[in-house]
Parts: C-alpha cells; sequence; structure tokens
C-alpha cells in the first residue's frame, strides 16, 4: 500500500480550505518570509498559467502527531485545531502569499529585497495587462496600506487607488477580488458602464486564469511514522532555511502540552529554570545545543532499549540499535525525555566536572562540542562511580584518544553511538578497548602542521602542556592556577617561543614558527615582556625583573614543564629547538593515550595558519 497519492485541487479550492482551518500548518514551519517581488512574480506566473510548483500535504489524524496553527494573516480564535483535515508540508510560502493576496481584506504583511517590512496591496493595471503577457510583470503592482503612490520626494500623487471609486477611475483591478468580482463588477457598471467591455475581455483573457487554475498535490498518508514525515520535510524543503531537531521535535511534543522551548530555554513569567539556563552555570557548559541534549537522551533511551532486549535473550535485528542519528532523535518518545533529563542535565555538569580535571577551563579550549555528547551521557550512566581511579583513567584516555586521534570532527554519530556501548563495557571489565581507543594514531609529523587555534589536536596539545603542570614564565606559578583567576594580566593566551619578529629577520618561514611546536600558554604578561626580541634576550630580562627573580635553573625548571629545551631556547637554536620540542612533546602525547605512537604512510594534514 502506497504511503502517498498525487492528485490537483483548484487553487480557489484549496484557499478556501485553508480560510475554513482545514488546510493548517505543523508548527514546525518556521514564518512566512516571502517577499513583494517575490508574490508579484508569483502572481504573473498564475496569470500566465505557468507552473507553480506541487504542494505537499500530510493526513491529519495519524501517528504523526503536530501542533498546528493557521497560515498567517487568519484569525486564530476561529480556527480550531480539530478541524483540521491536511497539514502543509511544502508550499507553505506560495499557499500563504496567495491566501493574504486574494482572500483576505486586509494588507499583506512582506518585505523588501533587504527585508524590510512591508504592507502591501495588489492590483491589476487592467489596460496593461490587456496589452499582451509581456506586460504583466509591470502590470501586477503592489501599493501601501494607504492606497496612495506619490513621487517627487511624496509631494506629488502619482497613483490614488484609496477607494473603488478610485480603482474604477484609474481602471486598477484589485487582487482580493480576483475569485469573486461580483461586487467590484457591480460597481464599476455604476460607475461607469462603457468600461465594462474591456472589463469583460480583462475577466476572461486574466481573471479566469486564476478560477480555472490547479494546483498538483502530492498527499501523505496519516500511517507514516512520525520520524519519516520530519525527514520528508526537509528533504523537500531544501530551498528554504533548514529546521533543526530541537524544532521538529518541539512541534510534535507540543501536541502533548508540552512547551520543549520553555523547558530549554526557560521562562522568567513562569519562573521556570531552563535546561540550557542550567547547563549555562557551568562555562563550559555554556555552548551546548538542543541537538547536543537531544543526542545524548536518544543515546541513553536506545542504550537501555538495547539493554533490556538482550537481557530478553533477543537476538540479531530484534535488539535496538545504539543510535544519534536523525532519525532516531527525532523518534524519541516523550517518556524517554521526561525519564532522561534531568539525569542527563546532570551527566553533563559531570563532563563539565571532568574537563577542569584533565585543565580544559574555557569553551574556547575545548577540542570538539560533539565529544561531549557521548561523555555526558557515559557518566550519566556510571554516577558518582566515575571518580573512581581505575574508571577515571579510562574515560581519560577514551577522551585524549578522540582528541588528538582527531576522531571527533565532521559526522560522529556512528562513534558516538559505538562509544557509549563499548565505554561501559570496557569499564565493566570487557578487556576490548573502544574503537575510538583502538582507532586513534597521531602522526608525528602532525605537529609541524598544526597550525590553526581553530584544530582539535592544536587545542589538545596547548592544553596537555597545561595538564602537566605547566608553569607560567612570569608568574611562576602553574597555568592551571592562573587560569581559575580572573585578572587581565593573568589572561592566558597561546603565543610563540620563538617571537615571530625574530623568526621573521631570521629567515624562519611561516609554516614552520607558526606551529604548535613554536607555541605554548602564557599570561599576557609575560608575553609582552617577551615582545620581538630573541629568547635569550626575553629570558634575561624575564629573570632579572623584580617581581620574577630567578636564576637559570629556577627558569630552566619552568621551560621544562612546556617541553622546551633551555639551552637550544637560550642559544637561540630554533632547529634544536624544534627537534627537542617534538620528541618531548610526542612522550606526553603517548602517555596521556595510552599507547605508542606508530608511524604511518598517512598523508598528515596542513592547517591554514591564524591571523596574529
Amino acid at each position: 500500500m502506497s504511503n502517498f497519492d498525487s492528485t490537483k485541487k483548484r487553487l480557489a479550492d484549496l484557499l478556501h480550505e485553508i480560510v475554513a482551518g482545514k488546510i493548517q500548518l505543523p508548527d514546525f514551519q518556521r514564518g512566512w518570509v516571502w517577499g513583494d517581488e517575490d508574490i508579484r512574480s508569483l502572481l504573473v506566473s498564475i496569470a500566465r498559467a505557468f507552473p507553480v510548483g506541487a504542494v505537499m500535504m500530510l493526513q491529519a489524524g495519524g501517528d504523526a502527531r503536530f501542533k498546528v496553527r493557521p497560515i498567517e494573516g487568519l484569525d486564530v480564535s476561529k480556527l480550531k485545531p480539530e478541524s483540521t483535515e491536511q497539514l502543509i508540508l511544502d508550499g507553505q510560502q506560495r499557499l500563504t502569499s496567495l491566501t493574504q493576496v486574494l482572500m483576505l481584506q486586509q494588507p499583506v504583511n512582506t518585505r523588501t529585497n533587504t527585508g524590510k517590512p512591508l504592507k502591501r496591496y495588489y492590483y491589476i493595471d487592467i489596460e496593461l495587462a490587456l496589452a499582451g503577457q509581456e506586460n504583466y510583470e509591470n502590470a501586477f503592482i503592489g501599493v501601501d496600506e494607504t492606497r496612495i503612490v506619490k513621487e517627487n520626494f511624496g509631494r506629488d500623487i502619482k497613483l490614488d487607488l484609496s477607494s473603488p471609486e478610485k480603482e474604477y477611475e484609474k481602471f486598477y483591478f484589485p487582487c482580493n477580488q480576483i475569485l469573486n468580482s461580483d461586487d467590484w463588477e457591480e460597481g464599476l457598471l455604476a460607475y461607469d458602464d462603457t468600461k465594462f467591455g474591456r472589463y469583460t475581455q480583462f475577466r476572461r483573457q486574466i481573471l479566469n486564469e486564476f478560477r480555472n487554475y490547479s494546483v498538483p498535490i502530492i498527499e501523505l498518508s496519516k500511517e507514516n511514522k512520525k520520524e519519516a514525515v520530519c525527514l520528508v520535510f526537509e528533504k523537500v524543503n531544501t530551498g528554504g532555511i533548514s529546521l533543526s531537531v530541537f524544532e521538529l521535535i518541539t512541534a510534535t511534543y507540543a501536541a502533548d502540552n508540552v512547551n520543549l522551548r520553555d523547558e530549554w530555554y526557560g521562562n522568567v513569567k513562569e519562573n521556570i529554570e531552563g535546561i540550557s539556563q542550567r547547563l549555562g552555570k557551568q562555562r563550559l557548559l555554556r555552548q551546548v545545543q538542543p541537538t547536543d541534549f537531544w543526542q545524548g537522551l536518544t543515546l541513553l533511551h536506545t542504550w537501555e532499549k538495547r539493554q533490556a532486549d538482550l537481557l530478553a535473550g533477543k537476538t540479531g535485528k530484534q535488539v535496538t540499535g545504539v543510535s544519534a542519528k536523525r532519525e532516531a532523535v527525532l523518534a524519541l518518545p516523550l517518556a524517554a525525555y521526561q525519564q532522561w533529563k534531568t539525569k542527563l542535565t546532570d551527566g553533563f555538569w559531570k563532563a563539565a566536572k571532568f574537563l577542569r580535571k584533565e585543565s580544559f577551563f574555557s569553551t574556547n579550549d575545548l577540542p570538539y562540542r560533539t565529544q561531549l555528547v557521548p561523555l555526558a551521557a557515559v557518566l550519566t550512566l556510571l554516577g558518582d562511580d566515575w571518580l573512581q581511579p581505575t574508571i577515571y583513567d579510562k574515560l581519560s584516555r577514551w577522551f585524549w584518544c578522540g582528541v588528538l586521534g582527531e576522531l571527533y570532527g565532521g559526522a560522529v554519530e556512528t562513534r558516538m553511538a559505538l562509544d557509549i556501548q563499548e565505554l561501559m563495557e570496557w569499564i565493566k571489565g570487557n578487556p576490548q578497548e573502544p574503537a575510538t581507543i583502538r582507532d586513534a594514531n597521531f602522526q608525528p609529523n602532525r605537529l609541524e602542521t598544526l597550525r590553526s587555534r581553530n584544530s582539535a589536536a592544536y587545542k589538545g596539545i596547548s592544553t596537555l602542556v597545561q595538564r602537566e603542570g605547566a608553569r607560567d614564565f612570569f608568574w611562576q606559578s602553574t597555568i592551571r592556577d592562573l587560569d581559575e583567576t580572573d585578572w587581565e594580566d593573568n589572561r592566558l593566551d597561546i603565543h610563540h617561543i620563538f617571537p615571530k619578529k625574530w623568526c621573521e629577520s631570521n629567515g624562519i618561514p611561516p609554516s614552520r614558527y607558526n606551529s604548535i611546536l613554536n607555541k605554548t600558554p602564557i599570561s599576557y604578561k609575560a608575553n609582552r615582556m617577551i615582545g620581538g626580541q630573541a629568547p635569550s634576550a626575553y629570558l634575561r630580562q624575564l629573570q632579572t625583573h623584580k617581581a620574577v627573580q630567578l636564576d637559570d635553573a629556577g627558569m630552566d625548571a619552568i621551560l621544562l614543564t612546556h617541553c622546551i629545551d633551555s639551552m637550544k631556547l637560550r642559544q637561540d637554536d630554533f632547529e634544536g629547538f624544534v627537534v627537542a620540542r617534538k620528541r618531548s612533546l610526542l612522550t606526553k602525547i603517548e602517555a596521556v593515550m595510552g599507547k605508542a605512537i606508530v608511524l604511518s604512510d598517512e598523508i598528515v594534514p596542513e592547517d591554514e595558519a591564524d591571523e596574529d
């Protein structure tokens, strides 16, 4: 049995059903956005009997339950959701335009090409239209709500259509009379019967095109599943603004009187603290998006169902697959959301605590937002057990393998689903390491090509230096401590070790001096003192500063915490410094990933250097 049907319907019948509330919009449809030129172009296309595209509808009353709303411009109080027979999936903008222009008496709310709001009544210049189809573009006009067109900077009236009598005089036909022109015709006949012959020619040639126009309709059966309907909607709306999972789920949950926007964003008037507001109390969670949270919910829901299936002895395709893919997220039951939302919120808070323990203190430092999703889901399942040393060490290895293996960029839904399963099994005692640990490998030469602050591995290595107890060149405290203060002088950033100016003066190319090998996190104060000097010079200046007062051994100890060979640095030996630092950083990387670095013939990606 087919899940859709195709037919045609007269435009006039379609618009009457919209006005009657039989055809409405699912609430996930965004507001109407067509502009004045688009509307006039649409009217011209119908007048010329050109196709304007099919409309896609969904039968109401099936599994895909959505909160509904009428097309913009209709009186919401007079239309009841229960009267809905069909929902518009594709064609909203065309049908809204035609409803407002042809069926309503008030001006149409539209906009200019630059987005400036406009109110418009639409008219047809009868004589110009009768002169031939090539004139239609100019014959269809829009005027503001006064129905008066002015020129000469508003001083002179060019066209006055402010009353029916003036419409008859100027011989301009109002588009909101196209489908039923009886009253206008009677008025014209009474005002000037000499024009009626020309008018009947206009009615036959142009108005009848609108009255006889048919629109192709594809109707999806109400038997279609909710997630299938949402995916079809996304496919057919490629020309519009892509809808997020959150917007689609909001519409489905609204059918059960759940206001997901309030639950996520909060509502001050109703004294509701939103999930995002609670997450935002943790600095590291301020960029968590609704999609991230719902992927986490879906991972937990499908993981729980899988465990129940396995416990029940199910096998093969009978066992629920763990998923964070769009289809699975759209299928998430309301009951599952209500079951897991508070627990997952706490799981994200635990994830923030984990990140701080690993020396991440700012959202700018986070390598991947996507990796937070499986991390938070696993921490939700573990509860307070995540702090047990053996479990924590496993979580840490998995996390750093994802970062330094650069495995959480791009489409990662499959990896998320695999990781939550394999991480939990590994933590419970299964000897097999998760795929993210097995797949991770850091190429030594990648250190030479990491130049972008947006690169996950770049951020990871910078944080790894802090994690291992790096101390600031000026303040001498660990960078971890400095980063937890709010002083401007203590503000950390990643800076050149061999200054850019010195490198350029000594013929070292940007591709080399901008790599992570020549960068380290230091305070604003220390970097100001470094300036563009040779390392040997700025080290002397730093060591003798009254607030520092360090001998060579003291400064060498600080440099060592940054994986810097102090002798090479004091000798201004860039090449020797790079070789030594590469060796030292690779040792740290191997340790945090818990696996030896394996050389391969894999091509190492090249980062674009950031502008300083």
